[in-house]
């Protein structure tokens, strides 16, 4: 099985320029798992000290949002497309 992860240019400075990468987790705390292993810098931006997914970081597994397919017990299919996309924030008060 294999699944594609889009990385956004936030985090391509973390994977020496590397914007797509392929993944064999099935599931979302596997990837995080995997992306931290592939990539020690962006690990260290994507999880917490617990090793779980920061919370601001949305992810979509083929353009849905994987908070409605289940979260972390969405089960990946092969062929899928994973972003990963940092929430931004910001403005004049």
């Amino acid at each position: 099985m294999s699944i594609k992860v889009l990385l956004p240019t936030a985090f391509v400075r973390h994977t020496d320029g590397v914007k797509k990468v392929d993944s064999a987790a099935t599931n979302l705390p596997g990837l995080v798992d995997d992306l931290g292993v592939k990539f020690p810098a962006l690990g260290a931006h994507i999880k917490d000290e617990q090793g779980k997914l920061r919370p601001f970081i949305n992810v979509y597994v083929n353009d849905e949002d994987i908070r409605f397919l289940g979260g972390e017990t969405h089960t990946f299919e092969d062929g899928d497309e994973i972003m990963l996309i940092p929430s931004i924030a910001g403005g004049c008060v």
